[in-house]
């Protein structure tokens, strides 16, 4: 195991099944920093839907990500995300960008330039990344990695009420299609596939409370770290 990724936790799973509340409060718990690669890849596609780029036209992607300037900071809820010095971060929480972002992630060009950065990010350890690949891709020598799912239906359940809350209309049965869509995107590319690391610990928790998860996440992030001082 690479020495600058021994305190780094990935927690990678589908849309919508509560990565970045967990991901917030367990880097709040433990005192690291909180990567959210997939505002990374939102961010590009929003880029590139203001350019009219073609989201399967890696050249042209490529030449956006030459000039790319994104910034994370810390937000009182979802990570704030700065994009050529302007916040973003509410125009890229759509389910609509959640599509656009797969699309950008499948194309290779776009994976390398994002992949880089986020291990750039992740150099000096002490932190917990969410995502789709961060365990299998990003940082595979992670000492501390999840898988956190829950079932479609729950998903958009959570959703929908996520949107209700912040004084938006929503359907949920067109939340529950957007999913599938995405889910099965995700899924069935070719390049770092949405898929559970193999020495990942699998969290279904369309049963559990934020609570129970971070509970449990923190407890196998406590127990590990005894056994290492052992």
């Amino acid at each position: 195991m690479a020495e600058n990724q021994k305190d780094i936790v990935t927690i990678d799973g589908p849309s919508g099944s509560g990565k970045s509340t967990i991901c917030r409060i367990v880097a709040s718990r433990l005192n690291y920093t909180y990567l959210d690669t997939g505002a990374m890849y939102r961010a590009v596609g929003y880029k590139a839907r203001q350019q009219n780029i073609d989201l399967e036209d890696g050249p042209s992607l490529g030449l956006l990500l030459d000039s790319l300037d994104l910034t994370l900071l810390p937000g009182d809820g979802d990570t704030r995300v700065l994009l050529d010095k302007k916040d973003i971060s509410a125009a890229i929480r759509t389910a609509e960008m959640g599509l656009v972002a797969s699309k950008v992630s499948a194309q290779p060009v776009v994976r390398q330039k994002l992949t880089q950065m986020q291990q750039k990010m992740g150099e000096k350890g002490r932190i917990v990344a969410e995502g789709r690949d961060t365990g299998t891709v990003v940082f595979p020598g992670a000492r501390y990695k999840f898988y956190l799912d829950a079932s479609p239906e729950e998903r958009a359940r959570r959703r929908y009420l996520q949107l209700l809350e912040k004084g938006e209309k929503a359907d949920q049965q067109d939340i529950l299609a957007q999913i599938l869509k995405r889910d099965a995107n995700d899924s069935s590319r070719s390049l770092a596939p949405l898929k559970a690391a193999d020495d990942a610990v699998i969290i279904d928790s369309s049963q559990l409370s934020i609570d129970d998860v971070v509970h449990f996440i923190l407890e196998k992030v406590s127990a590990s770290l005894a056994n290492s001082t052992k």
